[in-house]
């Protein structure tokens, strides 16, 4: 079957499929449960049924918490006919990547070197979905410590496209992609710390934010000084990512970090594109992107226009220094925070993130701090961008999804128009923390995959482009996966 005969069959799928509960909004599910014309132990129940029949094929999960979500689900029931349930999640499955620590749960970071690690805590940012009622069916997977582009461990193999099973669902958060693109869940917890949480989203058709840096606190990581880590939603609908959201922003002590602001609802929730400036650069001034990538993203642009947005064209002098300075700071975390591992796992590790480790570990510390020379011209750059638009756009990927045999290195050539052949265009984004970036399905390419447009906002204005994202969503009609 070639990737469009695949695509039209997924296509067609989805537009005969019977719906079921668990294909409503979160918000929709949560209301039914608590009113007693839905049940959370149905819903949940098709939710592991989903997991099971997509795992044995892409390889999403590392754990399906059958017994427990099941538990928990029957709990959400009787909560509810006791007229209890007030959570605005109640009762809605979600999952979370084998990153962040759940406790009774397997957690392994995609790598041996954890051994069989059962946490004895669970992570404050599922401990909120929790407390807002949602319920937690699994783990999803990762490349070791959450590396890479492409969802590809040592310890758990390849997790594949749910589009084009030859084709990567993109990483590190692909495993959360994938149950999100297949109907499991309505939203998944993901990280993002170089475009793991939109890499994921663009390549497997999902929406993926990576909130400004603060928002959601950051408690997983050994220190919490870290500047490029965030947490951020995997979701179906931009709807589901505010439901995300809502439950998770917010301070905590947890994190020194974390801003002392909630979430305010209505402004993501309620938005029109009317008025709105936005400035578009394909290219950010440098890169290589895939001609179908363009053309969906152009598409995007007009369809703003016609909604009474104005989108102008910009120059970007950005160069693949950006690229360059971030994977360095990429390998001082690794080696900062994994560096002793490969004393004693070198052999069990993913050559690559040996590699990593070592060139962190041989970083001049003097080169280290004048990476923020860089950030500081890139941040004068969009804060002169700001003062006339209200979020830039680009693609949020060069190319569609890479086929499952390649890797992050096939994509950090120059071109001999000097143009970088590169994979993402999310990074330059880590560099600039305080700007919520998302990555909005705009339609699938000829090739039957999907292409993501990036929008990034002003300094910590989640909520405004998560309205943004809303109201070009609603005018858009991009395919979904049926359930499996």
């Amino acid at each position: 079957m070639t990737p469009m005969e695949h695509a039209d069959m997924t296509k067609n799928a989805a537009e005969q499929s019977a719906s079921h509960p668990l294909d409503l909004p979160a918000t929709e599910i949560a209301r039914g449960i608590r009113e007693g014309s839905l049940s959370s132990e149905s819903v949940v129940a098709e939710s592991i049924r989903r997991a099971r029949a997509v795992n044995a094929t892409l390889n999403p999960f590392t754990v399906i918490r059958e017994e427990q979500a099941l538990e928990a689900a029957q709990a959400a029931d009787r909560s509810a006919a006791r007229g209890e349930a007030t959570a605005p999640l109640h009762g809605v499955p979600f999952a979370a990547k084998d990153m962040t620590p759940t406790k009774g749960d397997l957690t392994t970071l995609g790598s041996w070197t954890q051994g069989d690690r059962i946490p004895d805590e669970t992570a404050l940012v599922v401990r909120r979905l929790q407390d807002a009622g949602g319920i937690l069916m699994g783990k999803t997977t990762t490349p070791e410590f959450a590396y890479a582009s492409f969802t590809h461990s040592p310890r758990w193999g390849i997790t594949r496209n749910p589009w084009n099973p030859d084709r990567t669902s993109g990483g590190s958060s692909g495993g959360s992609a994938v149950a999100v693109a297949t109907g499991v869940v309505p939203f998944a917890e993901g990280t993002d710390m170089g475009g793991s949480v939109r890499i994921p989203a663009a390549l497997s058709g999902t929406v993926g934010l990576k909130a400004s840096i603060g928002r959601i606190p950051m408690t997983i990581l050994p220190s919490v000084f870290d500047n490029i880590s965030h947490f951020g939603p995997l979701a179906r609908t931009v709807g589901d990512a505010v439901s995300f959201m809502e439950a998770t922003c917010g301070p905590s002590d947890e994190d020194i970090s974390s801003l002392p602001v909630g979430f305010v609802s209505h402004v993501a929730r309620n938005g029109s594109l009317a008025g709105k400036r936005f400035a578009l650069s394909v290219d950010l001034g440098y890169y290589q992107v895939e001609p179908e990538v363009e053309r969906l993203v152009r598409q995007a642009a007009d369809e703003l226009r016609r909604a009474g947005a104005t989108v102008d064209e910009v120059p970007m002098q950005w160069t693949r220094a950006v690229n360059d300075e971030w994977f360095d700071l990429w390998c001082v975390f690794m080696s900062g925070f994994f560096g002793e591992t490969i004393e004693t796992y070198r052999d069990k590790m993913d050559p690559a993130v040996v590699s990593m480790i070592e060139r962190g570990l041989a970083m001049n510390a003097t080169t280290y701090k004048r990476v923020e020379l860089l950030r500081t011209r890139m941040w004068r750059d969009m804060a002169v961008l700001f003062e006339n638009y209200d979020a830039l756009l680009c693609p949020t990927c060069a190319v569609t999804a890479p086929l499952v045999t390649e890797c992050d290195d096939d994509y950090v050539a120059t071109g001999p128009d000097g143009r970088f052949i590169g994979l993402d265009m999310t990074c330059p984004f880590n560099m600039l923390p305080q700007l919520p970036a998302l990555s909005l399905p705009v339609g699938l390419a000829s090739n039957g995959l999907p292409v993501g447009l990036q929008i990034v906002g002003r300094r910590f204005a989640d909520e405004s482009v998560l309205s943004m994202a809303a109201a070009l969503e609603a005018r858009l009609s991009v395919p979904r996966l049926p359930a499996p």
